[in-house]
């Protein structure tokens, strides 16, 4: 690992003798519901303005988690549905009824569904990761933290646009290709109102390349299986008015939809085998290149395994295989040969399989009160799509394919006031928030499957869940200047939590490999004893709450410390049949609220006209952290203790004319306690590692401009180091990926108007393959499913300003 950290530091030193365009700049944020400058806000907070972002090279949401300490990516569904980790804090149960514990918001109106945290960045005016619990004017779920993304508003002082074409192509056997167009013109339309129209397309070809129907097991899943993974075809368009009839109101309204189509999930396999130890399993590892058993019995012997659906320890994977059909292969004999390289074989691998669609209302009333007090109401309305489906085994055996489908709405409405007065400022309010969530998954056995083949036909082992949250809250905050250099912040929010559950799991029948969960439940299907339905109705009362001192003893100087209690409703599992029995049956469905109270101290510091140095010191104590516990092929949320410790640090600098340095740093120690290898194990309890959790992060940045070519060129270089982490909850040796290193370059050109600007950029210079998200199957297929981020591509960007 140090060998690798040393890598990144130099890095970033030789990058920093190239050179840039500048990207340090003010940023102004209204992180407190209120516009401040980001030097001056009391809270661990990384901005970047949209001008930053394209810099960056920004084009997905999650995709500025990379240039913020602290801040890491998790999820399911090979990166299709990718969440944010901040410090640790983490969730990546693969259910949308899940509520994500970081939350996101897009112009006030919270993200409701965790799919909907990924989406495509364009035009936008600026985005704030907020770090720890914000659930004081944020609201309940996000006690890890959240981000926020603000569009570009309407102008009433001019018309103005842009339109930005890029073109790339990856480093692949696939030959894959990208090609984005953006745009965006807005202005006034009268004296009194403005408007703004931005859009954007995106076509990737799938850079993952199948070689299917080689090392097939059993027959093809269906007409089109084989497909290359990794593909986009993505739309989005958003629109938006401002009304200002006079100097006090005014009156915003944006309309917004999105919708993508790809292939099914890019996960690819690694031969994976368990240890068992008296039945039990006790730890994964990687196949050695000689193994045959299906697991290893730590008393002799083969410790079996579970083809038909990774839930139990059976003689010959309870399908009578002889033990791995290939040494050091998986159950049916399949080696990736090129290991984490981006070609595999995977028959259930279709194009244009699955789809997200959003679409989205925003209305914002701002007014001015006679004694300057300010009147704001934010309505949100969304609506929320998707069906996407993973291969299970990633692997060419036609065993088994994984679905997640939700059709869901959400309406949040916010109202409150804001004032100061000579020695205070001040905000109350009211939110309301209504999600109804219908969401589908389960396993596909498909035609020609293991579990799918006569005397049995396909089937779709699913649940269908409906959750239905009311949520009120009342929250209010006062900063109070003590003196001239102090001041203190007091802020409290409760929260009234109203929610109906209906779930039912059982075993459809499978028409196609395009839809799911159709038709009624097959009664008692493979002995099974489905189906088994659940209701039930919550009401709870929740609170948070902060005090925090400011201490400013000079203009350039802010240093703070506080505590924070945060906190995440309780809500309910929608588990697969086979989770739903393995963690004991209805007991496991509900689980409560997770309470954190977090200790925390920080300093922001403007080291003259050309630098910025903050950094933070946090202790986390949490009662009940929902984790996500798999197990065999599926997982619950749990509620188990949990303690973090950590600090930040970000330094930005602008040493010359022309160069730009950035270089941030974050480090935690997280513990989760007392955790289980399964529901019932008899072994005892253990403290582990939270998942999606690297406990080092560092990342580097310069740029350098200068004059040429009657305009300014600019070189730019960034680098980034992950330690290693977990994906499963266990800390199974297997289920851990690589710390790495991710290097992304620019070259660009704008002339003298600073109207045309082109670059060249190569992004994913090492062509590293840095882990995005996996599973533990080792009983299922003897295997782990893995993704990873995209390999090598090459970029070429042409963006005129008008």
């Amino acid at each position: 690992m140090k060998s690798k950290i040393a890598i990144a530091l130099f890095a970033a030193g030789f990058l920093s003798n190239s050179a840039a365009q500048s990207v340090l700049e003010e940023v102004m944020v209204t992180a407190q519901k209120r516009e401040q400058n980001l030097q001056d806000v009391p809270i661990a907070i990384t901005a970047f303005t949209g001008a930053q972002m394209s810099a960056l090279g920004v084009k997905q949401s999650i995709d500025i988690a990379a240039f913020s300490p602290g801040v890491h990516i998790s999820g399911n569904l090979a990166g299709q549905n990718t969440q944010f980790s901040i410090r640790g804090v983490t969730q990546n149960d693969f259910n949308d009824v899940i509520e994500a514990p970081n939350a996101v918001y897009l112009d006030e109106g919270y993200l409701a569904i965790a799919q909907a945290q990924t989406f495509a960045v364009f035009d936008i005016d600026r985005v704030e990761i907020l770090k720890g619990p914000q659930g004081t004017l944020f609201g309940r779920n996000a006690t890890g933290g959240l981000v926020h993304y603000i569009s570009n508003k309407p102008s009433f002082e001019e018309t103005s646009g842009y339109i930005d074409l890029g073109i790339g192509r990856f480093d692949t056997d696939a030959d894959a290709n990208r090609f984005t167009v953006e745009g965006a013109i807005g202005g006034p339309l009268s004296d009194t109102v403005a408007g703004r129209l931005a859009l954007r397309y995106s076509k990737q070809d799938g850079y993952l390349k199948n070689l299917y129907p080689e090392s097939a097991f059993l027959g093809s899943p269906g007409e089109g299986a084989g497909a290359d993974l990794g593909d986009d075809d993505t739309k989005a368009i958003r629109g938006s008015l401002a009304f200002r009839p006079n100097d006090r109101l005014q009156i915003d309204v944006s309309v917004n939809y999105a919708k993508s189509d790809v292939a099914t999930g890019p996960y690819q396999s690694k031969s994976t085998i368990g240890i068992v130890e008296n039945g039990e399993l006790i730890n994964v590892i990687d196949t050695p290149p000689g193994e045959t058993r299906l697991s290893i019995d730590t008393a002799g012997g083969d410790g079996g395994g579970d083809a038909i659906d990774g839930d139990g320890l059976l003689p010959g994977g309870g399908i009578g295989l002889p033990g791995r059909l290939a040494p050091g292969g998986d159950f049916f004999g399949y080696i990736d040969a090129d290991g984490d390289d981006f070609t595999f074989s995977s028959d259930f691998a279709f194009e244009d399989q699955g789809f997200t669609e959003t679409s989205g209302i925003n209305l914002r009333v701002e007014y001015e009160l006679a004694g300057g007090a300010t009147f704001t109401s934010v309505t949100d309305v969304k609506d929320y799509e998707k069906l996407l489906f993973i291969d299970v085994d990633s692997a060419p055996a036609n065993q088994l394919a994984n679905y997640a489908g939700v059709d869901a709405t959400s309406f949040t409405q916010e109202f409150r006031l804001n004032g100061e007065t000579d020695n205070s400022r001040w905000v109350a309010g009211f939110f309301y928030l209504n999600i109804d969530n219908e969401s589908d998954n389960g396993l596909k056995a498909p035609a020609n499957s293991i579990a799918g083949s006569p005397p049995f036909a396909p089937v779709d082992i699913g649940v269908v869940a409906e959750l239905q949250t009311d949520s009120y809250s009342l929250f209010g905050q006062i900063d109070y200047d003590l003196s001239d250099t102090l001041s203190a912040t007091v802020g409290v929010r409760v929260i009234r939590e109203e929610k109906e559950f209906d779930m039912g799991i059982g075993i459809f029948p499978s028409f196609d490999n395009f839809s799911v969960n159709q038709g009624n439940f097959i009664p008692n299907a493979f002995g099974a004893g489905s189906p088994y339905f659940f209701t039930t109705d919550t009401s709870d009362t929740l609170w948070a709450g902060k005090i925090q001192l400011d201490w400013r003893p000079n203009d350039d100087l802010l240093l703070y410390a506080g505590i924070n209690r945060g906190v995440k409703a309780g809500s309910f599992n929608a588990p697969l049949l086979g989770a739903f029995l393995g963690a004991g049956g209805d007991p496991s469905i509900p689980y409560d609220e997770e309470i954190l109270t977090a200790f925390e101290g920080g300093f922001k510091a403007s080291l003259g006209d050309t630098t910025r140095l903050n950094g933070s010191l946090f202790y986390y104590d949490y009662s009940d952290y929902q984790a996500f516990l798999f197990v065999g092929v599926g997982g619950v949320v749990i509620n188990a203790d949990a303690t973090n410790v950590g600090m930040e640090l970000e330094l930005q600098t602008s040493p010359m004319d022309g160069l730009d340095l950035l270089l941030s740093m974050s480090y935690f120690d997280a513990e989760v306690e007392d955790i289980l290898l399964r529901n019932g194990s008899p072994l005892p309890a253990r403290d582990v590692d939270p998942t999606y959790a690297p406990e080092l992060q560092i990342t580097g940045l310069a740029r350098y401009a200068w004059q040429g070519a009657g305009g300014t060129f600019a070189i730019q270089g960034d680098v980034s180091y992950s330690d290693e982490y977990f994906y499963n909850l266990r800390n199974f040796d297997a289920d851990k990926f690589d710390s790495y290193v991710m290097l992304n370059t620019q070259f660009s050109w704008q002339n003298a108007s600073e109207r045309l600007t082109a670059s060249l950029s190569i992004r994913n210079l090492s062509d590293e393959r840095a882990g995005i998200q996996g599973f533990d199957l080792a009983t299922l297929c003897g295997c782990n499913e893995v993704s990873y981020r995209a390999p090598r591509s090459y970029n070429l960007g042409l963006r005129f300003d008008f």
